[in-house]
């Protein structure tokens, strides 16, 4: 029997195992991919009461095994291990998993866990193109799983308040989201070809990419870097700020975009851009995006992290308003009087922790409704990643169609919405 069709057959009886196992008790977590942001899984869900991690799986045995130590550490018991996520799907003491994989994988990882009955929490970017969103979505729907994409912004309390203010007319008319994502990244430089080394699984971790030969830059944390398996930082630090643009303007897709920019200074591997400005039309309102991985100076409004200005400034026909991690300040008329404003409280937790904890409440309740960023809400924002990718990469600007789900008569843009093929079994359908 192919593995699929067990996933299927499968489905419905282990979904209703974790509705009724964990309406009462603690939920059974099943983390996929052990790197940086995995390992902080591990330690978020073991401040969680509500959780509990029985099993990992990642492609490299060297970080389940470090993991299998953390989990021991945090939670009191020793993981489930697994290499190959398929196996981990089959588990029946996870009840849901918690993907920290690269973004190639976010969309085929969280279909297969629906098809497999478990419920979802995802990293961000909700998926890696247009095509796998949709897909992801359907799965979600279709096999009735609950299903939270890691933007953790959302459920912020500043940022809560700041767009029931944008919402309600703070500063009138909201006419223009303009965020920006200038996060200092430094040359990747150039690595060799070589053997995959000992205790990797090459072949599970390209999945539906292309077969490449292996280097240290495809490998960890530099696959955001190329077009195979990441969307450049627009999808890796700037989909939090696309999403708050997003939703400070009250929009979904827009009707067109035109992105432009490039890889500036370096000579190295890198393929996707280090500069690059997108802009989406909306009619009467417009989002503007920014990215610059190089030195730079920030804009009015958006403190410095170190060498980092990320945020969103939204302007309207009475003022403007900042928003970042920090809080967010309104200035009103055409002299700027201060008006209402936050400062981020929540200072003692990472902000990770109560989008997890809002995460379960969904799983406990079976109530996509309780989500603050469910898969929908995740998918139509990483659509305008994509979107700019699109654009930037075709260097032209795009007509979309909403209700189609395409580009107004451009044949290569609507190609690039998905992979030209997928390796098998690794197949997103």
């Amino acid at each position: 029997m192919e593995r699929r069709t067990f996933l299927l057959g499968a489905s419905l009886a282990m979904g209703a195992r974790a509705a009724n196992d964990t309406a009462n008790g603690k939920v059974g977590i099943g983390v996929i991919g052990l790197g940086g942001r995995g390992r902080d899984h591990l330690k978020y869900y073991s401040k969680l009461p509500d959780a509990r991690v029985v099993a990992i799986c990642d492609v490299n045995q060297a970080q389940t095994e470090r993991a299998t130590q953390i989990v021991e550490k945090l939670h009191g018991n020793k993981p489930h291990v697994h290499q190959d996520l398929r196996k981990l799907f089959e588990d029946k003491d996870v009840d849901a998993v918690s993907i920290a994989t690269p973004n190639h994988w976010h969309a085929l990882a969280t279909i297969w866990a629906c098809q497999a009955g478990k419920d979802v929490y995802c990293e961000k970017p909700a998926s890696y193109n247009l095509f796998e969103g949709r897909a992801m979505e359907a799965a979600a729907r279709r096999y009735k799983r609950i299903v939270q994409i890691g933007m953790q912004g959302r459920t912020i309390a500043h940022k809560q308040r700041a767009m029931d203010l944008l919402h309600s007319g703070a500063i009138g008319q909201v006419y223009m989201a303009r965020g920006i994502c200038f996060k200092r990244r430094p040359s990747i430089g150039h690595t060799p070809t070589e053997p995959v080394p000992a205790g990797l699984d090459w072949d599970i971790f390209l999945g539906p990419a292309p077969m490449r030969e292996y280097t240290k830059n495809r490998y960890q944390y530099n696959w955001h870097w190329f077009w195979d398996t990441g969307n450049g930082d627009i999808g890796n630090q700037g989909i939090h700020e696309m999403d708050l643009a997003r939703r400070g303007l009250g929009r979904d897709l827009p009707k067109g975009v035109v992105s432009t920019g490039g890889k500036y200074v370096y000579e190295d591997d890198q393929e996707t851009p280090n500069t690059q400005i997108a802009t989406f039309d909306y009619g009467d309102a417009e989002l503007v995006f920014e990215v610059r991985g190089l030195n730079t100076g920030g804009e009015p409004g958006i403190p410095a992290s170190g060498p980092n200005f990320v945020g969103v400034t939204f302007f309207g026909s009475k003022g403007f308003m900042p928003v970042d991690e920090h809080g967010f300040q309104i200035f009103l008329g055409d002299k700027g009087e201060p008006g209402e404003s936050m400062k981020h409280t929540e200072t003692e937790i990472d902000d990770t922790i109560p989008h997890m904890a809002n995460f379960l409440k969904a799983v406990k309740s079976r109530n996509p409704a309780d989500l603050t960023a469910d898969v929908s809400v995740g998918v139509t924002s990483a659509a305008l990643v994509h979107m700019a990718n699109i654009s930037y990469r075709v260097g032209r600007k795009l007509t979309y169609d909403p209700a189609s789900a395409s580009f107004t008569g451009d044949a290569e843009a609507n190609a690039m919405s998905t992979r030209p093929v997928y390796r098998s079994p690794y197949i997103v359908s």
